[in-house]
């Protein structure tokens, strides 16, 4: 049986190189993005707009949620709750809008996987990136809560901690917030696609049996809990 995937934020960077991991590993995958070249042009904060695109492609077996915006860099202070709104509506309530469209039917079949893109800025916290930080920090405790819930239905919740990756996300980041950031990886180098895409493509898996609302760092060293 072929599974299915839904790769959300699939055009490019983290999405897309998860996207090709998980087709090399046989699975149909669809990729979900506002870019003109997804399988579906959607935006992840459209709930609606969503359900009804998912209903024409059948059941999803694989959710990897990795559509999410970088936000404002800039301090606290200057921060305004419009941008605030912006970065949680994608980060936060596209990855909840995600799940709550595949869940039910992977619940019902007794079996799916679950794997959500978060940030060592939502456990460390990135200085003039609160909102970016605040939001992925959410989508832990989200997929934590979510993994508990359904520990015993076949369905796996995990999320990813990526340190700084070179993706187009981080390309658009402000200079000294990234060259901080950076500079906190011991391995001195920041991360490749492909890279977090074979973790992905493996919590994806029937290899995983035993591991739900689990937090997976990939850092180069950084992480220190």
């Amino acid at each position: 049986m072929t599974r299915t995937a839904l790769v959300t934020g699939g055009a490019s960077g983290l999405g897309a190189a998860s996207a090709a991991r998980l087709r090399s590993n046989g699975l149909h995958v669809y990729t979900l993005d506002l870019a003109p070249s997804a399988d579906i042009v959607v935006d992840v904060r459209d709930e609606a707009a969503m359900n009804v695109a998912l209903e024409g492609i059948g059941p999803i077996d694989v959710l990897v949620n990795s559509a999410g915006i970088v936000g404002p860099g800039r301090p606290l202070i200057e921060t305004t709750n419009e941008q605030w709104r912006e970065v949680f509506e994608v980060n936060v309530l596209g990855t909840l809008n995600a799940m709550r469209a595949v869940l039910p039917q992977m619940c019902e079949r007794g079996w799916g996987r679950v794997v959500n893109i978060a940030s060592m800025a939502g456990k460390d916290g990135n200085p003039n990136l609160s909102p970016y930080s605040a939001s992925k920090a959410a989508v832990i405790a989200l997929t934590k809560s979510v993994g508990k819930e359904l520990a015993t239905s076949g369905v796996l919740v995990n999320v990813i901690a990526p340190a700084v990756i070179a993706t187009p996300i981080n390309a658009a980041t402000d200079p000294a917030a990234l060259a901080h950031i950076t500079s906190l990886i011991p391995m001195r180098r920041i991360g490749r696609p492909e890279e977090v895409a074979e973790l992905v493509a493996w919590l994806c898996s029937d290899l995983v049996s035993f591991s739900t609302g689990a937090v997976y760092d990939i850092s180069g060293g950084r992480a220190t809990y």
